[in-house]
């Protein structure tokens, strides 16, 4: 019996999205395989895997790139605290309360996220030297909060809209007040939207390559990416612990990524995450 003209399409689409991903990851994989090679190695067998392999690359990397990620973490953690202390607030008064001015309020928000960001580059600079927190991991923080605080507060509220308004009548009828409906209610329904910002900013640290090469020049503040730059100078002839290095850089993304996608999605989409 031949095979069924919906099982040809199944393969067919199979095989097409298995050669996408193998394309897409091709990249990835080589550069796990060249971490793991010395120089002759890499010369000798540039696009297949090599033995014996060399772990030793990792601890040469990390040696140099473990001050950056450090600083990475530490940005990106503060820039996630500073934007949830303000964007989920500001989003919830915009998204259930009613006031004059609110929609042109939110209007004026919303329409910073058009400005591009390379025109506020020389008066960010200069704001940052009058304050004195040039070449300082504050200089780094700050940008990164205001900015996704306005990401934020667009994308929360238009998820925090959707929300149902009886959840929260009948929440005022027991008694609940603000702060207990902002706490109690709307920050538990709103959490995939939170995780999309939150990923967002740790994406927008580890993206960020010429603010903090504009702003930093002491070498322990350096965060990841502008950091690879100068460990790829000072490696420009060891492949193997160059590689290893940009394998360290990548890993927290996957594990965020691998974690954290469903909320992502949700997020994104407007949803509400399942399978808790």
């Amino acid at each position: 019996m031949g095979m069924s003209r919906t099982r040809r399409i199944n393969l067919v689409s199979g095989a097409v999205l298995s050669v996408l991903a193998f394309a897409g990851l091709f990249p990835y994989l080589f550069m796990v395989a060249a971490s793991v090679k010395d120089n002759d190695q890499f010369f000798a067998s540039y696009w297949s895997p090599a033995w014996p392999v060399h772990l030793d690359n990792y601890a040469a990397a990390w040696e140099q790139v473990g001050p950056y990620l450090f600083t990475s973490f530490v940005v990106a953690g503060l820039a996630i605290v500073g934007t949830m202390v303000l964007a989920p607030a500001a989003a919830f008064v915009f998204a259930r309360y009613r006031f004059p001015g609110r929609n042109v309020l939110f209007g004026l928000v919303a329409a910073l996220l058009m400005v591009p960001s390379i025109t506020s580059l020389i008066p960010l600079f200069v704001l940052m030297r009058d304050l004195g927190i040039l070449d300082s991991r504050l200089v780094l923080i700050v940008p990164h909060v205001t900015a996704n605080t306005v990401f934020g507060i667009v994308v929360m509220r238009t998820y925090m809209a959707q929300i149902p308004e009886e959840i929260f009548e009948a929440a005022r009828v027991d008694g609940a007040g603000g702060i207990r409906l902002f706490t109690g209610f709307m920050l538990p329904l709103a959490r995939p939207v939170i995780g999309t910002v939150a990923l967002m900013t740790v994406l927008g640290v580890w993206n960020d390559y010429f603010w903090p090469l504009l702003t930093v020049q002491t070498d322990a503040y350096r965060t990841i990416p502008a950091g690879l730059a100068f460990f790829a100078n000072q490696n420009a002839q060891q492949w193997g612990p160059l590689f290893a290095g940009y394998v360290l850089a990548s890993l927290p993304l996957v594990v965020l990524f691998t974690f954290l996608s469903k909320w992502f999605l949700a997020g994104i989409q407007g949803g509400i995450v399942s399978g808790k």
